[in-house]
């Protein structure tokens, strides 16, 4: 068994996500895990993806900031007549924030799915809620964590239980950031060309962290990383 992991997809198609998985030459046998932003900005906003990751046995889905984003704006599925005007303050806020943040598209698609009836969106909002923020991983004679943003205020005697979803979704490590000596710690949310143009659609490897952002969100093809021997497979 080969294990693998996958961020911030925003919208990839399903059909070059599945190009993708054979090019690597993944398997039934193998492993797959999904650094959240699945969601949002392209595409169909991820709404295909979510469900087939639903029916992936050998897949588990990390949440990502986007997904908390949706989580938030759920009030919009829920079948009542309030229009958004009449919300309160938190809803509104949380409403226009996640639009701000690309979450029209996956919105629109989720409501588009809804009229063939409520229990599809009910299951995909089950599906992101039950999402853990981080894995464990050993594989290839090292140890790794997987989170979606890295580890907001790191420090080596902290539990990763005790860890908010905040410093697992949200955080941005700068390239001086220093995690564990002896685990890697792979995630997502950072696409690469922040930390210079010559990351740009490249995964970047740190002494202590890998981050796999390769820019999707911007249309740049995601990064499919094996964490048995950190080969590396781009999209088209």
């Amino acid at each position: 068994m080969k294990t693998y992991a996958i961020a911030d997809m925003h919208g990839y198609p399903l059909e070059k996500f599945e190009a993708l998985l054979e090019k690597a030459g993944f398997t039934d046998e193998d492993y797959l895990y999904v650094l959240g932003d699945v969601v949002d900005r392209n595409g169909d906003g991820g709404v295909r993806m979510l469900r087939r990751l639903m029916d992936m046995d050998n897949a588990e889905f990390i949440l990502g900031n986007h997904e908390h984003m949706l989580l938030l704006c759920e009030f919009l599925f829920d079948g009542s007549d309030i229009p958004l005007c009449e919300r309160d303050h938190f809803e509104l806020s949380a409403y226009e924030h996640y639009k701000r943040n690309g979450g029209g598209v996956t919105i629109e698609n989720l409501l588009a799915l809804q009229k063939d009836g409520p229990e599809a969106i009910n299951d995909i909002l089950d599906f992101i809620r039950e999402a853990p923020s981080y894995a464990a991983v050993s594989c290839g004679g090292r140890d790794f964590i997987l989170t979606h943003a890295g580890l907001g205020n790191f420090s080596p005697k902290k539990k990763l239980s005790e860890y908010t979803l905040e410093e697992l979704v949200w955080t941005r490590p700068t390239i001086e950031t220093e995690y564990f000596d002896d685990i890697i710690t792979v995630f997502g949310h950072t696409p690469t060309l922040y930390y210079g143009e010559e990351h740009r659609g490249r995964i970047l490897r740190t002494r202590t962290w890998i981050d796999i952002d390769a820019g999707a969100a911007s249309r740049i093809p995601p990064a499919l990383l094996r964490l048995d021997d950190l080969e590396v497979f781009y999209g088209d």
